[in-house]
């Protein structure tokens, strides 16, 4: 097996605890989505209008303008428009009502440990190259809250469910950025492997599940088994749909922590890339919610960092050059915080909303609205200052 260079090193330690693993990750780092790859190789020559005008037909099954449309499009959407066998969309009502009666505590665990967590990757290489999370973060960021948001809704992952069409758009967006990337020079495929390799969307998927409920733990969120096996079978759709391969999809709790822990031990180092996108990530969170005064900010994004430093744990922190913050007891006062909060809110709502921990929380219904709706324009330039909008 080929194994990218700056992977050689940490798939031997990885080996060496899981090699069944081990060998499945490395093998995915080659492989990106052949079906959605196919799709915007088509795509792309007819521009932005047209290519998004096809994508919109197929996710709203406009039959009519799907006839117009390249056949590998109408292969594409007919190939997804049936669930598998192993999704049972009655059963999702209880992870649904899981999120939202913790959903305060969502975004917390959400930007301060599985995001931070997936920047400390190679994965940080293919934004930091875009430049998007730089040039147009608080969009981004609240575009990625809106997926997961409307993941989590009644019905959102049906077939007509806003979740759905996003976790779609997602797809091809990635695929659209390999398509960028493949035909530039900025990418080293000897060293890194695919970009937006299938490893790093199996990984990414198996932290926003299992690892998230370990940091929404935490941070003092409730749930009970069942509620946890539906949470989990939410995610695993959701990276279905996100085109995820079955070979590296996992397919409960345990298997995605075994996927997470594998694959932080072969991922290289943390480097300059994983830095600046980790802290770019902390930094956009008190302009999600628009905070503009320069004292404010400064004191909720010093916040988010102690949070952060928390969950993520010292020796990761360190790295990833966060600045040094006590957190001795924090997790503790933070979920003691929490249901104290829950209670002020109740009868004094204004003293609720006046304190670095309720704009932390508050983070989730800051994101959630995006005026322009779901468009599905991919971008047209590798990095944000010469793509059109999208």
């Amino acid at each position: 097996m080929k194994i990218p260079t700056d992977y050689i090193e940490g798939y031997e330690r990885a080996r060496a605890v899981d090699p069944e693993f081990a060998d499945n990750y490395i093998a995915h780092t080659h492989i990106g989505d052949p079906e959605a790859d196919a799709l915007v190789a088509v795509l792309a020559p007819l521009g932005q209008d047209e290519s998004s005008r096809f994508i919109q037909a197929g996710i709203a099954q406009d039959e009519k303008a799907l006839r117009e449309a390249p056949q590998v499009a109408r292969d594409f959407f007919e190939s997804i428009e049936t669930p598998p066998d192993w999704v049972d969309l009655d059963s999702f009502m209880l992870g649904v009502r899981m999120f939202h009666r913790n959903s305060r505590l969502v975004l917390g665990a959400f930007v301060g440990g599985v995001l931070v967590e997936g920047f400390s990757t190679s994965i940080a290489k293919s934004f930091f190259t875009t430049g998007r999370i730089f040039d147009q973060g608080v969009r981004r960021l609240k575009q990625n809250n809106r997926h997961m948001v409307e993941s989590f809704m009644p019905g959102g992952l049906e077939r007509y469910g806003d979740g759905w069409a996003l976790s779609v758009r997602v797809r091809l967006v990635h695929a659209q950025t390999r398509y960028l990337m493949n035909n530039s020079d900025e990418w080293n495929r000897e060293a890194w492997g695919e970009p937006l390799s299938s490893a790093h969307m199996g990984y990414s998927i198996a932290a926003f599940s299992a690892r998230l409920l370990m940091h929404m733990k935490s941070l003092g969120a409730q749930f009970n088994d069942e509620e946890r096996k539906s949470f989990m079978d939410i995610w695993r759709y959701v990276g279905n749909l996100m085109g995820i391969p079955d070979a590296i999809l996992f397919r409960d709790e345990e298997e995605a922590l075994r996927l997470f822990n594998i694959a932080q031990l072969c991922e290289p180092p943390v480097d300059d890339e994983s830095i600046a996108m980790a802290n770019a990530l902390v930094n956009s969170a008190p302009l999600v919610i628009g905070i503009d005064n320069s004292f404010d900010r400064r004191l909720l994004t010093k916040y988010v960092y102690s949070v952060s430093r928390a969950l993520i744990g010292r020796e990761l922190a360190d790295a990833l050059h966060y600045p040094p913050t006590p957190t001795f007891g924090l997790l503790a006062t933070f979920r003691l915080e929490e249901r104290y909060n829950r209670l002020v809110s109740k009868r004094f709502p204004k003293l609720a909303h006046n304190s670095n921990f309720s704009n932390f929380i508050g983070l989730l219904r800051a994101s959630v609205f995006d005026e322009a709706g779901i468009g599905y324009r991919l971008p047209d330039g590798l990095y944000a200052e010469t793509s059109a909008e999208w």
